[in-house]
């Protein structure tokens, strides 16, 4: 039965691909339950299968045992429910950032007006600050800029949920900071449930609700799962400056550093969830 706490069921998700050597198992047994309007980042060693897992969710690639249901329904392909933003933000070059985002809004408001959809085009386009380049074509922006094209389309689309595989992970350190912060912000005006694949601590800390940790490949799973526990909104700074801060990421830090090679005894879920240490306290390894 379909609950806020279910929203996004995965259970026994498996991926294997052919190889001459016979299948080689990407990923194996992961299970993960995400609330409505949460916000949850994988996070893990390069080759453990993040992308993976998002591809899946996405309805880009087939699980080869185990199933995904989103609100209630199985997903058994891409659609427009769900949202997707790239490392690379594949606009069309010759197309305005306008059009690009049309397009996508054409598709899932087709009975709209023409006026409606592009109202609904810049609005988002105003959202993550592009009001002075809708009508620029990808040539003409930065990549920081392109990229907020990107999440200006995903989000244009109303889906029941957003998924991003390493957003921001082509960008320079300054443009990074600056559209996390974007993103928090559209984020926060329609707490869109979100999965996020990234490799830097710090931004799955400042975004996430939770922070799901993938073991080593082949044959990963989720190892361990723990739960941010700052309020929203957050200020970076601010956190930045707090022991309890400083505990959350020491505690990732210290799975990924030493135990990401080592499997679960039983398979991980949700409900497993560690709550981040409190302030102050000391982090067990």
């Amino acid at each position: 039965m379909l609950t806020d706490s279910n929203y996004l069921e995965i259970w026994n998700l498996t991926k294997s691909f052919p190889t001459p050597k016979g299948p080689a198992t990407v990923v194996k047994g992961f299970q993960l339950n995400v609330a409505r309007g949460e916000f949850v980042s994988l996070i893990g060693h390069s080759g453990c299968g993040k992308s993976t897992v998002l591809s899946m969710i996405a309805g880009l690639s087939e699980p080869t045992s185990g199933g995904i249901i989103l609100a209630g329904r199985e997903i058994d392909g891409a659609g427009p429910d769900r949202g997707v933003v790239f490392q690379a933000p594949c606009l069309l070059p010759w197309m305005t950032a306008f059009d690009n985002v049309l397009l996508g809004v054409q598709q899932v408001k087709p009975d709209a007006s023409r006026a409606e959809q592009g109202d609904i085009v810049k609005h988002y386009l105003e959202l993550v600050g592009l009001a002075d380049a809708i009508h620029k074509r990808p040539a003409e922006l930065s990549g920081g800029m392109r990229q907020r094209v990107g999440i200006a389309r995903a989000f244009a689309l109303s889906p029941k949920m957003l998924l991003l595989d390493e957003p921001f992970g082509m960008l320079d350190a300054l443009t990074r900071l600056e559209l996390q912060e974007v993103l928090l912000e559209v984020w926060s005006q329609h707490q869109m449930t979100a999965v996020m694949v990234t490799h830097d601590v710090d931004e799955a800390v400042l975004l996430s609700d939770r922070v799901v940790m993938m073991t080593n490949g082949p044959e990963a799973q989720v190892g361990e799962i723990v739960k941010v526990p700052f309020a929203r909104p957050r200020d970076r700074i601010h956190l930045m400056e707090t022991t309890a801060y400083e505990d959350v990421r020491d505690e990732l830090l210290s799975f990924l550093e030493e135990r990401a090679h080592i499997k679960p005894s039983i398979p991980t879920t949700d409900e497993d969830a560690r709550p981040a240490p409190a302030a102050g306290s000391t982090v067990s390894c």
